[in-house]
């Protein structure tokens, strides 16, 4: 054959990975692959296989984690963490960059057994998992350097279980272990059960690389394996990427233990092509954004939606581009595809495209590239899919892709957001303009434009919606393994004292004419849906007034009003700032009255109540001033191009409000939610609802748009859980009893709702470092990488 033919035809022969050392390894453990605590390697009472994907083979056998196992692990972490911590950021810096060395001078090792066991090529796992595991590595290592100055006022959060999938195994453990070794706690990793021998070579060479003992654990198995570790007493936080229907078993187990969470779930990505996209970039990109690891990626570009002047023409080519895929064995660097991880997954991915062809769809798949033997899936394209069929909605998590059409942008924006997740987008079109007008419409916590599929330890990545919360990456990752100084002096919550018996009326004169306040919903005054009230009463028992008993329908009105309320989040900040402090400028001009309304309410002397609202009034004025510059960042990671990390309202936010300094805590959790852009629903404090009740009249006269701010009163437990079971709030900020932490955290599963909440211990409301700035502007906001690639 001539040079000339391969040129014309574009054929190529074999051109397979040795995988001769990986073999070796492997065979040193025949005897069956052991836990890692505590620097020791540990036989497990039970083991199972796991198999090659390519071949159905098996491949190893692993030791099953038990309870027990784990329990060892935590408690060899929790030994362990104190010293890590106190090592310094310099010594874990050291420590960093010796295991990100230790990637590069085994790389290759590390991506044929990554291949072997996940199916993957072995193109990806050398050009893209090993040498980005290892830039997570140094970039953390430069974190745990600069902890002591850039995170000062913040601490590790102690022993973290972190639960990674088998789509990127050896991505995910540095996605993970790097930024929580950096800034100085331990962790116990669950490997995912198909995909566990990158991580225990890692903990291998880790240890030949002289990490502490006790610093990383690692612990394999199934299912009930991670749910032991879940269910751990001892852990901190858990971090876990994986599937949306586990994210919500994780987040109702772990609700009221005041662990910290980070979830990275599922999606069902849009990838958007407008009619003056260059189309053979845009082809190209499509292949790496749903035919990239079999389309086993969280963030996959699942779902082509093509501008339909273009369309008929576009699928045409894709059509002839997928002809060209090749699929088979993953050592092969010449081919395209490899195989899907395990049959199950298979059997999946084959009902789920029986069942779309059932709903109508058409069904194309590229010839020739089916296989006897192992896992393997040929790239699929399906088209006349309508947006309610079972393969729009569902990730599908394999090669499959379904196609629909869109006229205009702001149809392409409504098709795009028409999904329960949140995790990515691509926007195709060489008007920047356009796709930078699209791109903050997305409801996604990553948008490429023109590009799809960068990643980078310097930018977080993470979603939005049922696609979860939290970020890994970037300065925004660093934070979720971390926990504010100041609330670690917080203490429980005295408990309340009981109500005292409401002093009898006396009858002389006039009767008192009614002054029972109302319900603020949607800019107005507005009666409770069941008629009912509750009075509020002083220390003593005296009658101060009565407020509404609001309850499911007033929440419902509540939110729908705040939902109408979207120009807010529109607004520019500038305009934000101005409310803020002209609502600061009218409570200040009724200073005395808002301090009488507390004395009588708390039995605070005077001066207390009127230093209240004086810090209120000051805590208004900070979050003006923060409005317009709680900004985002530009991250320059080592490509041609720039990732715009946006802060961005989350959208809807329920508030419930704790007892004491009834109007500083209504303020200080109220204004930062919206002065990031956000809406809220607040709960003022049951015992003493009257100034949150006053204080919407200052709303009335401030130029608050009708909707921004909705408050209604009640009993706090029944508020709370209608607030978290409502799948239209995106937010729930709950401060008060220990129960209301439980409940909102446990009853926000539904829609996997952001939550922060305080777990009964009290805030000393008047402390700065405590009760305001970045400490509530950061969950007053949510981060949207989007990412802008330069050059020819």
């Amino acid at each position: 054959m001539s040079v000339a033919h391969y040129f014309d035809t574009m054929d190529y022969g074999p051109a397979p990975e040795s995988d001769a050392e990986a073999r070796a390894w492997l065979l040193r453990h025949d005897k069956g692959f052991r836990h890692f605590i505590g620097g020791e390697w540990i036989n497990g009472k039970a083991h199972f296989d796991t198999l090659e994907p390519a071949t159905a083979k098996v491949l190893a056998k692993l030791s099953q984690g038990s309870a027990a196992d784990v329990d060892r692990a935590v408690k060899t972490a929790r030994k362990a963490q104190p010293g890590w911590a106190k090592l310094g950021g310099h010594g874990r810096a050291r420590h960093l960059y010796a295991l990100a060395r230790m990637i590069q001078r085994h790389a290759r090792l590390f991506a044929v057994i990554e291949s072997l066991d996940n199916g993957k090529t072995v193109r990806e796992t050398r050009d893209l998992d090993v040498p980005l595991a290892a830039r997570h590595f140094y970039y953390h290592a430069g974190w745990a350097e600069l902890q002591e100055t850039e995170l000062a006022d913040y601490q590790p959060v102690g022993v973290v279980g972190q639960i990674i999938p088998w789509n990127f195994p050896f991505l995910m453990l540095a996605w993970k272990v790097a930024p929580a070794l950096a800034l100085g706690n331990t962790v116990v990793l669950k490997p995912a059960e198909f995909t566990s021998l990158s991580a225990l070579l890692f903990a291998e060479l880790a240890e030949q690389a002289g990490l502490p003992p006790g610093v990383l654990n690692i612990v394999t198995g199934d299912g009930e394996t991670g749910a032991a570790l879940v269910k751990n007493k001892d852990v901190d936080k858990i971090a876990f990427t994986g599937s949306t229907e586990v994210g919500r078993i994780i987040r109702k187990e772990t609700a009221g233990t005041g662990k910290s969470l980070t979830l990275e779930l599922g999606g069902k990505s849009p990838y958007i092509v407008f009619d003056d996209a260059d189309i053979d970039g845009a082809i190209e990109g499509l292949v790496d954004a749903i035919w990239f690891n079999q389309g086993q990626v969280c963030c996959a570009g699942s779902r082509l939606l093509v501008q339909e002047g273009i369309a008929e023409n576009f699928i045409a080519r894709l059509k002839a581009r997928m002809g060209k895929l090749r699929v088979g064995h993953p050592l092969d660097k010449a081919v395209d595809m490899g195989a899907i991880v395990d049959k199950v997954q298979l059997e999946r991915i084959e009902s789920l495209v029986k069942q779309g062809v059932a709903e109508g769809a058409v069904c194309y798949q590229s010839p020739g590239s089916s296989s006897d033997k192992g896992f393997f899936y040929p790239p699929t394209l399906l088209t006349n899919v309508h947006t309610a069929s079972t393969v729009a909605r569902e990730e599908i998590f394999g090669p499959v892709l379904v196609a629909m059409t869109f006229r205009t942008p702001d149809e392409a924006v409504m098709l795009a957001n028409n999904t329960r997740y949140g995790l990515a987008a691509s926007v195709w079109s060489e008007t920047i303009g356009l796709a930078l007008d699209i791109a903050p419409k997305l409801q996604a916590g990553v948008v490429w434009v023109n590009s799809t599929n960068l990643f980078d330890a310097s930018a977080g990545f993470g979603g939005y919606r049922e696609s979860g919360f939290g970020r890994e990456g970037g300065r925004e990752g660093a934070y979720e393994y971390l926990k504010p100084k100041a609330w670690a002096k917080r203490k429980p919550r005295p408990e309340a004292k009981p109500l005292p018996a409401m002093k009898a009326k006396a009858q002389a004169g006039l009767p008192v004419i009614d002054r029972t306040a109302k319900l603020f919903i949607g800019g107005k005054q507005s009666r409770p849906d069941g008629n009912y009230s509750r009075p509020v009463l002083s220390p003593k028992g005296e009658l101060l007034g009565e407020v509404g008993e609001g309850n499911r329908k007033d929440i419902r009105n509540a939110v729908a009003a705040a939902r109408g309320a979207e120009a807010w989040s529109k607004a520019t900040a500038h305009n934000r700032a101005q409310i803020l402090y002209y609502i600061a400028e009218n409570l200040s001009g009724r200073q005395q009255e808002f301090a009488g309304r507390i004395a009588s309410m708390t039995g605070a002397k005077h001066a207390s109540a009127l230093a209240e609202v004086d810090a209120a009034i000051r805590r208004l004025f900070t979050y003006g001033a923060w409005a317009d510059k709680f900004e985002g960042d530009i991250h320059t990671p080592p490509l041609r191009g720039l990732a715009l990390a946006l802060k961005e309202p989350i959208g809807v936010a329920g508030v419930v409000c704790p007892d004491e300094a009834p109007l500083l805590a209504f303020i200080s959790l109220v204004a930062p939610l919206i002065a990031m852009g956000n809406r809220v629903v607040a709960v003022p404090s049951e015992r003493h609802p009257l100034a949150a009740t006053d204080f919407y009249s200052v709303l009335e006269t401030s130029d608050v748009p009708a909707g921004v701010v909705n408050i209604v009163t009640g009993d706090r437990l029944a508020l709370v859980k209608t607030l978290a079971e409502h799948d239209d709030v995106d937010a729930l900020w709950v401060f008060g009893p220990e129960k209301a932490s439980a409940d909102a955290e446990r009853l926000s599963a539904s829609n996997l709702k952001r939550t922060l909440v305080d777990h009964g211990l009290a805030t000393d409301w008047f402390d700065q470092a405590q009760a305001e700035g970045p400490i509530f502007l950061r969950h007053a906001t949510q981060v949207k990488n989007v990412w802008i690639p330069y050059g020819e």
